[in-house]
């Protein structure tokens, strides 16, 4: 998987993934986080989400990465925001108050980029990536952003046998696997969602859960 299938993706607006509404695990249990409403967020592979706009309406300096220029001009477009565009090494950033887009390539993001971000929301990023690059995800985001303190993770688990991802199925050993080392990992939230996800129900998927973890820093 490369940059040519996401930005294929978003030119045939194969879009499934994206919310037409602010998520409601977000805002049930972002709270609890006990941030400032001054902190910075850090949002990666942030598509053109209404939960950006969210967080910013709560205070948050929002810092969302997002691969798709056509994302994020879409996003400023629909939310009738006038972005100021800069360059800021291969970053193409659009800011609008306290959001900013950085149009790029998540990888590409150094410490320097990601200074003052104390929290995470992931609710799309690791369930979109293969084994290695979830793996390689993980390992640079620690490497850039050790100073995130908290966060939340969505994850997506069902027979993956059954489906070929992205969404790519990771169920709860897996995300201990790959965060419990340096994160402790409370589930606030587990359902099945089987019946309200047609698209998978038409695909054979006899299993569909999300899990809702709260993120603390060991």
């Amino acid at each position: 998987m490369d940059s040519t299938f996401w930005h294929d993706r978003w030119a045939h607006n194969q879009i499934g993934f994206h919310l037409p509404e602010v998520n409601p695990y977000l805002q049930r249990y972002w709270s609890g986080l006990g941030l400032a409403s001054e902190a910075r967020v850090l949002v990666p592979l942030c598509g053109k989400s209404l939960d950006l706009l969210w967080l910013a309406q709560q205070g948050h300096q929002v810092l969302g990465v997002e691969l798709s220029e056509k994302a994020v001009e879409e996003f400023f477009q629909e939310q009738s925001l006038a972005a100021h565009v800069s360059q800021r090494g291969s970053f193409k950033v659009y800011q609008a108050g306290t959001l900013e887009l950085w149009c790029g390539d998540f990888f590409e993001l150094s410490g320097e980029d990601v200074a003052g971000c104390t929290a995470l929301y992931d609710r799309a990023a690791l369930i979109a990536l293969p084994l290695p690059m979830r793996e390689r995800y993980v390992a640079h985001l620690q490497a850039i952003a050790p100073q995130v303190e908290s966060g939340l993770l969505i994850s997506l688990d069902y027979e993956q046998s059954q489906k070929a991802g992205p969404p790519f199925a990771i169920g709860d050993a897996e995300v201990r696997r790959l965060l419990g080392g340096r994160w402790r990992l409370e589930i606030r939230e587990q359902r099945d969602i089987l019946a309200e996800s047609p698209r998978f129900a038409q695909a054979g998927i006899t299993r569909l859960e999300e899990q809702v973890y709260q993120l603390a820093r060991l």
